[in-house]
């Protein structure tokens, strides 16, 4: 599965242009919103560039929790005018501002991933309705906020190198953006055509978009709903692409989840979702020949039903053993059309485990059950479901037989369990 993907919050759009070198930050208070000029041509950067970066950051990095109060009270003490795009409630934010400058400090030596992962958070900043104007106040306020937490360690040098690595990523992100806006909307409208309940926390969400939208299944989709508005989260469809254009979503209610909830609980036949566009590659490739290990627990079903859906769609004839989790046999919601399609395709094999009742030939853990049927001939791997059972069941596959490399996994779940 591909990096972790760490999307940002702004709303209200215009087809975005190349932005400008980001200059190093000014001590000005207040600033109209920076033209978007074409940037001047920027050298790649050094070796000596990439090591400033890193040491830097080992500078600030006790400082994260402070960190993104300090970028957002400057950029919105900088640019007022941009607060309205936001969420009144900034914490997931500051969490995905984080996250998303250590993954491209860990890639700025990688210049094909690098390019890969902001070209897709560029395309996704389109439902925000990002201009190219905002990536250099962004530039200007988060430089200003490595400044103010490196203290002595930042200097001119130090500054010189954040800039050209920033305006790297700002520029795929943006050139990315551009691109995508001759080809698709950046947001579809997305009545819900049929809403079940299959229990007491969870729903199964039909929508019809009102504009054709191509995924591939086992790719995530960003939605907003009506109650939260300019606040978005992350489904996986639970289906592969259909020919009257629905999609499904299971949703369970999270504790203290306000959009969860309502998805669960509140939304009815009729309400409109927004959906952003599909990303993410928990893709099964039709090209390959080795056989498929698949792994699902929770709403992590999902995406992994989506996969055999979109494997059958491609004409798949490889073995595809899929294995599905839960602590009940309530839990276990779309199991029976699973085994409905492996009756007529012979390369599908489903099997299911149930860790907490006693229900014949299924009582077991998903690990214990992965474990019996090894070992595994290095088959591609794709897991979907809680972290726990993610990192558990990955660590079974690896250690009877799969290479690390062939594990692919939801991309809101870190993997460290290697060599453990």
């Amino acid at each position: 599965m591909p990096q972790q993907y760490v999307p940002h919050q702004s709303q209200q759009s215009q087809q975005p242009s190349v932005p400008h070198q980001y200059a190093p930050p000014q001590s000005e208070p207040h600033r109209p919103a920076p033209s978007a000029a074409r940037p001047a041509p920027q050298a790649p950067l050094s070796g000596q560039d990439i090591a400033m970066i890193r040491a830097s950051l080992a500078v600030v990095e006790p400082h994260a929790a402070e960190l993104p109060v300090h970028f957002y009270a400057t950029l919105f003490g900088r640019y007022p005018q941009v607060r309205e795009l936001f969420p009144p409630d900034m914490d997931v934010q500051h969490d995905r501002l984080v996250r998303a400058l250590l993954l491209i400090v860990d890639l700025v030596d990688d210049a094909k991933n690098l390019a890969r992962f902001c070209g897709d958070l560029g395309r996704d900043h389109r439902k925000f309705g990002t201009q190219s104007a905002h990536y250099a106040a962004v530039g200007e306020c988060l430089l200003a906020t490595l400044e103010h937490f490196a203290g002595p360690a930042w200097t001119a040098d130090l500054a010189a190198a954040w800039t050209r690595a920033y305006t790297t990523a700002a520029q795929a992100m943006d050139q990315a953006a551009a691109a995508d806006a001759a080809e698709r909307p950046a947001v579809w409208h997305a009545p819900i055509v049929r809403h079940v309940k299959r229990g007491s926390d969870l729903a199964e969400i039909t929508v019809r978009p009102d504009q054709p939208y191509s995924f591939t299944g086992g790719q995530f989709v960003s939605l907003e709903t009506p109650w939260r508005p300019k606040v978005w989260r992350y489904y996986s469809p639970a289906n592969a692409p259909r020919p009257d254009g629905t999609v499904t979503f299971y949703v369970r209610a999270v504790p203290g989840g306000r959009i969860s909830t309502a998805l669960v609980h509140q939304a009815a036949v009729g309400d409109v979702l927004r959906l952003g566009l599909p990303l993410g590659d928990l893709t099964i490739d039709p090209t390959a020949a080795r056989d498929v290990v698949c792994v699902a627990g929770g709403t992590g079903l999902a995406a992994i039903r989506a996969l055999v859906e979109q494997a059958v769609l491609d004409g798949a004839q490889r073995r595809v053993d899929l294995f599905v989790g839960a602590r009940t046999a309530q839990e276990l919601y779309g199991l029976e059309d699973l085994l409905r399609l492996s009756q007529r395709h012979r390369w599908l094999t489903v099997r299911a485990a149930i860790s907490d009742e006693d229900v014949p030939r299924t009582r077991r853990s998903l690990s214990d059950a992965l474990a019996e049927s090894g070992p595994w001939q290095q088959p591609d791997a794709y897991l979907s479901g809680p972290a726990a059972m993610i990192t558990a069941a990955a660590r079974v596959l690896h250690r009877t037989g799969v290479p690390f490399e062939r594990l692919h996994h939801d991309p809101f779940v870190q993997l460290d369990f290697l060599g453990s």
